[in-house]
């Protein structure tokens, strides 16, 4: 585990909606600055809750393979479903910002968050999207299918999932309340993360 000096200029990073609100937590909780990194899942054609891959902000996309492959999902299908996501990413990145630019990433240490993990796509379309750029990558979770965060820890510097049970079927089945993060809900967390770094600036 890091000490509290290796956390010094790290960013947290929560994937909207559902990651962000736990980030918020964790950002307030080590004193770190929070924004986010949207990722998009690429439902497959006709069963949309099944994950062919994701994208990230910035383009960066993750490909599932195995399902594409099972599917006979064709390349002109994914690329249409990875078109409209990026649209998509880009309306997200306008509502949620508020007209504030990304936080810079190059040379930090940052952390991934987001309310569990499944497949792990969107999370592994994450990493990618910022492994380039940030010294260390942290990928931290409540709860996340061990075999995920398996996959996961190999792709980053350091995964911290607090639960990996062993009968994984949802990220929900893990909450007591499991409603949907609103957009709204995103811009207040944010907003207020906001307000809280710039009065320490202040102080």
């Amino acid at each position: 585990m890091l000490g509290m000096r290796e956390w010094q200029g790290a960013l947290v990073l929560g994937l909207p909606r559902g990651g962000v609100p736990v980030a918020y937590e964790v950002a307030r909780s080590l004193d770190l600055p929070l924004d986010i990194m949207v990722v998009r899942k690429l439902g497959a054609p006709g069963q949309e809750e099944l994950a062919m891959g994701a994208v990230a902000s910035g383009g960066t996309r993750v490909v599932n393979e195995a399902v594409v492959r099972e599917l006979g999902i064709s390349p002109e299908a994914l690329e249409a479903s990875t078109r409209r996501e990026i649209k998509e990413i880009e309306r997200r990145e306008r509502a949620y910002r508020d007209g504030n630019s990304p936080a810079p990433i190059g040379g930090r240490t940052v952390v991934l968050v987001d309310d569990g993990l499944a497949t792990g796509a969107s999370m592994m379309a994450a990493v990618r999207a910022v492994q380039t750029q940030a010294r260390e990558v942290i990928v931290a979770v409540p709860v996340a299918a061990r075999a995920t965060c398996d996959e996961i820890s190999r792709e980053v510097d350091l995964v911290i999932c607090a639960e990996t049970p062993r009968s994984f079927m949802a990220v929900g089945m893990f909450y007591r309340n499991f409603l949907p993060t609103t957009d709204e809900e995103v811009r207040s967390l944010l907003a207020e993360s906001r307000r809280r770094g710039n009065a320490e600036k202040a102080a």
